[in-house]
């Protein structure tokens, strides 16, 4: 009988154990990431952008002047970057080459540089996850990265196409989870968007808006759940959450991929844009504000917002507004910066000041809308004006076609510094006053202000 207990004894500590061991494995680190800065002659200055515009011969005066307000109030400034036949003037006939090799040069550019930093070597990736909304080729683009470094036979390769700017975030959940069942693996993340072969030709306004907002760029980061590399890792992830809307018509319809009525293929961007961002941003809160607010600040929204609505109830008002203060559970916030209207939008809802938009706005007028990646590029400018301090926590905001709106929120786990792209002008940035060459060049078809876009957080 003895014996029974023993053994028994025995075998609940070795359950315990194991479900400790795979706990302390699940934890998700990034050990570096290498954001994508294309080479000069790829930059599209005022008078160029201008002049892509004016090629498209199918505008008429009224949609030329709509594309220029356009991008006067995007908030991209002169030193963004664009494919090379669209600065070549053959965007009206796109080869499959072109959206390939725009591709193999943000892939090897960014890889060669981070396998060298992280001084990890290609043939120790285990899992390898690539995000390209508007390309799929074949062999898929993850076998030409394989075939590019001779990865080893058993590697997991997803690749990942039609998620939209929030499908960064999307691979990293699926690196998270493989994560959870694996020990000890390493996982590489590439993001990015297709520009060169998705040039809209037409006239309707709803899709033209793509031309002037998307910008090339990219990312490749890498992440492990070997504690044994913890030391080396920047950042560890704490939660993510997935908000899907797709499910409503309107939802699914208000940012898709398309043809015009005369069969151009586009991206149209509907008028219900804003209020569906709206509606999956506050669904979104209403998962990740547990996980990462402080008690005191959940109860006293909660007790607040009792009060208000006994209040509304007794004297028929309306109650008054209250709302989360995310700044006592997270230091930094790392927004899409999809546009100027969107970026001061979400701010707004979140009742965030000029430093905490900064880096998004910065990265807009720098980079511009890099879809998926754009989120790398404010990270790294707030790790280029040394920002990110150990114990800080990183809120990631995304949205996405779908429609969805995806956010993670990262611990810094020591202090970072790498200006990585922002090496040559992060002394420059913020400046004084944000230049805006197309309003000086094209301010003459400035007569107001399009719709703005705005959030409720209710």
């Amino acid at each position: 009988m003895m014996l029974l207990y023993v053994l028994s004894l025995l075998y609940l500590l070795l359950f315990l154990f194991k479900l400790v061991d795979q706990y302390r494995h699940q934890g998700c680190y990034i050990l570096h990431y290498e954001c994508f800065k294309p080479s000069d002659d790829r930059k599209l200055n005022t008078n160029l952008s201008g002049s892509i515009i004016k090629r498209n011969k199918s505008l008429g005066h009224e949609e030329y002047k709509f594309l220029l307000r356009a991008i006067v109030n995007s908030g991209i400034g002169e030193d963004t970057y664009g494919p090379r036949n669209i600065i070549a003037g053959r965007e009206e006939s796109p080869a499959l080459t072109d959206g390939l090799s725009e591709m193999d040069e943000f892939f090897f550019n960014t890889l060669d540089k981070l396998f060298h930093k992280s001084r990890v070597s290609p043939l120790d990736i285990d899992v390898l996850v690539v995000n390209v909304s508007m390309l799929a080729s074949v062999p898929s683009l993850t076998c030409r990265i394989i075939n590019h470094y001779k990865m080893k036979e058993d590697i997991k390769s997803f690749n990942l196409s039609g998620m939209g700017c929030s499908a960064s975030l999307i691979s990293t959940n699926v690196v998270q989870s493989i994560f959870k069942s694996q020990k000890n693996k390493l996982a590489l993340v590439l993001t990015s968007e297709s520009i060169a072969p998705n040039w809209y030709s037409g006239r309707d306004k709803s899709m033209i808006l793509s031309n002037c907002l998307f910008r090339s760029g990219g990312c490749s980061i890498l992440l492990t759940n070997n504690r044994a590399l913890k030391h080396r890792a920047k950042l560890s992830l704490k939660c993510l959450v997935r908000t899907h809307l797709g499910s409503s018509d309107e939802a699914h319809g208000c940012c898709m991929q398309t043809e015009d009525d005369h069969k151009n293929l586009g991206f149209h961007l509907g008028k219900s844009l804003p209020k569906v961002a709206n509606g999956a941003f506050v669904e979104n809160i209403r998962t990740i504000a547990p996980k990462v607010l402080p008690f005191r600040e959940l109860f006293r929204y909660t007790m607040l917002q009792k009060f208000w609505d006994i209040f509304s109830r007794y004297t028929k008002s309306g109650g008054g507004k209250v709302s989360l203060n995310f700044k006592t559970g997270v230091e930094h916030f790392c927004l899409h910066p999809g546009g100027a209207a969107v970026i001061e939008a979400i701010g707004k809802g979140l009742e965030l000041g000029e430093h905490h938009l900064e880096p998004a706005k910065m990265t807009l007028h720098r980079f511009g809308n890099t879809s998926a990646s754009s989120l790398w590029y404010v990270l790294g400018y707030m790790e280029a004006k040394k920002r990110l301090k150990k114990g800080d926590r990183v809120w990631m905001i995304s949205f996405g076609a779908g429609f969805k709106c995806n956010s993670c929120v990262w611990e810094v786990l020591r202090d970072l510094e790498d200006e990585n792209v922002w090496g040559d002008c992060i002394e420059n940035y913020p400046p004084k006053a944000l230049a805006n060459p197309y309003m000086e060049k094209f301010g003459w078809i400035y007569q107001e202000k399009p719709e703005s876009f705005t959030f409720r957080i209710d």
